[in-house]
């Protein structure tokens, strides 16, 4: 089923877009592997997940990680649904309006 064309304001900023694709595309990320691949800081990737937490378009779950010797937990990201949902609607929000836009223009 289709999304609903639906402008976003909270995903439209640039992190919290990329980082809402990214996760519509795999489903789940660890912290360090999202912070890695779009080349955010671990505070402003921190920053960034506590707002969409905050709108329900996201949470976290720590785990233990058979990877590590020690007692640390790594943080997995997902979205919700209603944070799938709002990037459904505001990709096809942005695609409509990309179909809109003229293929030429005369610039003055």
């Amino acid at each position: 089923m289709a999304a609903d064309p639906r402008f976003d304001d909270a995903i439209h900023a640039p992190t919290r877009l990329r980082l809402c694709a990214l996760l519509r595309a795999t489903g789940a990320a660890e912290f360090t592997t999202i912070a890695a691949t779009l080349e955010l800081t671990e505070a402003t990737l921190s920053k960034t997940i506590r707002n969409l937490i905050e709108l329900d378009y996201v949470v976290t779950v720590k785990q233990a990680s058979p990877a590590r010797a020690d007692a640390r937990r790594t943080t997995s990201v997902a979205l919700t649904r209603r944070g799938s949902a709002a990037i459904d609607g505001h990709l096809a929000a942005l695609r409509e309006l990309s179909a809109e836009a003229p293929t030429s223009m005369t610039l003055l």
